[in-house]
């Protein structure tokens, strides 16, 4: 199997942008320095509407992102994020095609 990805949909208010920004931020950074497994992890924000954002990241496991996804310190963090959202997708992606270091 290929390596793993986690990857959101974000829609977010419209003039809440950068509130969001600053939330996953913290939930990037906790994820990353709190649950092993987690490699880092990167936010986009769409230039002709600039409400949607696209977040990824890779994982050792599959085992690691369900003890992330589970977590009390996840659930926390996502909470405070939805407050700022008209609505989040989620995902798990495997990898299929790389160019490039």
């Amino acid at each position: 199997m290929g390596d793993l990805y986690t990857c959101g949909t974000w829609i977010v208010a419209e003039g809440r942008e950068d509130d969001f920004a600053a939330a996953w931020q913290d939930l990037a950074e906790w994820t990353v320095s709190e649950i092993p497994g987690a490699r880092w992890a990167k936010l986009v924000q769409h230039q002709e509407k600039p409400n949607v954002f696209l977040s990824f990241g890779p994982w050792e496991s599959a085992e690691a992102i369900e003890t992330w996804r589970s977590s009390d310190g996840f659930r926390e963090r996502v909470g405070r994020l939805r407050d700022l959202l008209e609505s989040f997708e989620p995902g798990t992606y495997q990898l299929r095609g790389e160019v490039g270091p």
